[in-house]
């Protein structure tokens, strides 16, 4: 396990920023217990991007292909 950089996701700072889709900026309002369940988390190049529930079944075949979501 690796530690993460300087000034790395330690989660307080996501903690005071509302939740938004990464695709269409859907609200999912403030992140106190994490994201809705049916909301994807993707880690692409070390950044993480959350998708709300409509943008990860349209594009489901691409994530489970692993495909950065700049290809769908």
């Amino acid at each position: 396990m690796t530690s993460p950089p300087e000034g790395g996701d330690d989660g307080s700072a996501a903690e005071s920023r509302p939740l938004v889709c990464d695709r269409c900026d859907t609200s999912a309002g403030t992140p106190a217990d994490g994201p809705p369940l049916t909301w994807t988390c993707s880690v692409e190049n070390g950044v993480r991007r959350y998708f709300c529930e409509s943008c990860s079944r349209e594009n489901l075949r691409s994530i489970e292909g692993r495909l950065d979501s700049d290809w769908w």
